[in-house]
């Protein structure tokens, strides 16, 4: 479940990312700030969009926006192979919970900790437990990490999140 904290959080890094990956670069080549006023009010309004997508029910419009996102803000030859520090950010947790890891089927244990934003002592009891897919090739599953994060939040009478 998220929270207008999530979005709100969501929508800061990513203005902050359009800024310094698209706009930056830009107005460098552009010379001038002005030309960018209308497409920098735009990409503001669009992140408002895109973070509510991101964090939405439609699981399969979070992924496409997920794509469209990582291929614009993260262009490479190769496949998207993030740090695992990204995971932790606002946009790698949405795009953990959207689409589990765009281009594996099968991560780390360390990898699947930071997605899930645990240890990988919690990864190893997760996989022990049953509650996370192991790979027969090694590895957490990344649709298993991706289920674990959409599940509803168990709730006790004794333990109010705040």
């Amino acid at each position: 479940m998220t929270t207008t904290k999530d979005h709100v959080e969501l929508v800061a890094e990513l203005v902050r990312l359009l800024e310094t990956r698209l706009l930056d670069p830009l107005e460098i080549l552009l010379t001038s700030d002005e030309l960018l006023h209308p497409i920098r009010a735009r990409l503001r309004v669009e992140a408002e969009v895109w973070a509510a997508q991101l964090l939405g029910a439609d699981r399969e419009g979070a992924t496409m926006t997920a794509a469209r996102l990582i291929g614009a803000l993260f262009p490479g030859d190769g496949p998207f192979d993030p740090p695992e520090s990204w995971w932790r950010t606002a946009l790698g947790r949405a795009v953990a919970r959207a689409a589990g890891h765009p281009a594996a089927v099968t991560v780390s244990y360390s990898t699947a900790g930071a997605m899930l934003g645990i240890t990988r002592q919690g990864v190893h009891d997760l996989v022990k437990r049953g509650k996370l897919d192991k790979h027969p090739d090694g590895g957490v599953t990344t649709s298993s990490i991706r289920d674990r994060l959409n599940r509803p939040q168990e709730s006790t009478p004794w333990h109010h999140k705040t």
